[in-house]
């Protein structure tokens, strides 16, 4: 088999910043046959069709608003993937490998040569989404509470990473999406690009970035497949609890956590305190998904037709 990383990829350097700072890398996976039109579209209609992400979107970075939500219907995968091509529609098989074998064993292939590749790296809570988006199609200026890589296999794409800290990201506004008080995005200035690392991904491009980096997409002129594979490690789990204690501590007590290094003794502290407050309950429910406003439909402009009552 293929070796997943083409070679040179990790020296000394690489290995000792990995998750420090954006950096990019190159992989085969685009050279594989699992990712032609015509597997692409056996896999929509092997992905549960209920748990498919569907999301149209406006121009306006600055309009993360325009950010809806959609259904894919009854279209068989092949309808499905020519919308994608003539319209504007993002779409996302999260935990493709909880769904289905062979993502499952892609994803072991994966993880297992990045563990390989960088010491002392433990993953899990493995996390192996499919995205398959239309030419021009964006993300909006989001972050992930988990670690992410994005590996890159079709098409090009922008993404502009944004430093993990203010103005970029606020503790208040972390505390929200990790609390799950609201949605990955949130307010962007495009005075923030000024700050950004930006990378222009080609066929077989792999970013990573710093937990909790913000970061936004926009599409070239071609279809997009790539693999947002997010995880967890036992660093970047103690980063998560701890910010859930700070955000406990900000709302029920009135203090102003100021936050640590992940194995601080206060960290550690404040993920024992987190984990305490979730196996008591005191964990809020997720908001509300967005609700769908549209269907997707080959014969209407952009792809995107009404949904019927």
């Amino acid at each position: 088999m293929t070796p997943v990383f083409e070679p040179g990829q990790f020296d000394a350097l690489a290995r000792r910043d990995f998750g420090r700072a954006p950096q990019a890398f190159r992989h085969t996976l685009h050279q594989r046959s699992m990712f032609d039109d015509a597997a692409l579209a056996d896999v929509l209609d092997r992905y549960p069709r209920d748990k498919l992400g569907v999301f149209t979107m406006g121009d306006d970075p600055v309009d993360w608003r325009s950010w809806r939500r959609g259904r894919a219907g009854d279209l068989p995968g092949a309808e499905l993937l020519k919308s994608v091509a003539e319209g504007r529609i993002w779409l996302n098989l999260r935990a493709a490998n909880a769904a289905l074998e062979d993502y499952d064993a892609l994803a072991g292939e994966m993880f297992g040569a990045l563990q390989a590749e960088i010491p002392g790296l433990k993953t899990f809570r493995r996390d192996v989404g499919l995205l398959i988006s239309s030419p021009g199609a964006q993300v909006f200026y989001h972050l992930d509470v988990p670690r992410v890589t994005l590996w890159h296999i079709r098409g090009q794409k922008r993404v502009w990473l944004y430093p993990a800290r203010a103005p970029y990201v606020t503790d208040a506004a972390l505390e929200r999406i990790v609390l799950k008080e609201t949605a990955e995005q949130f307010d962007y200035m495009p005075d923030f690009d000024a700050g950004a690392a930006v990378f222009d991904l080609e066929p077989g491009d792999l970013l990573h970035w710093p937990q909790y980096a913000p970061h936004r997409i926009v599409n070239g002129d071609s279809v997009n497949v790539s693999l947002s594979c997010e995880f967890l490690s036992p660093a970047a789990l103690v980063s998560a609890n701890a910010v859930y204690a700070d955000a406990l501590a900000r709302r029920r007590w009135g203090l102003t956590p100021k936050r640590r290094g992940d194995w601080h003794p206060a960290s550690l502290a404040k993920f024992a305190l987190a984990r305490t407050a979730k196996m008591m309950g005191l964990e809020p429910s997720p908001p509300e998904p967005l609700p769908p406003s549209f269907v997707v439909d080959p014969r209407a402009p952009g792809a995107v037709g009404p949904l019927a009552g």
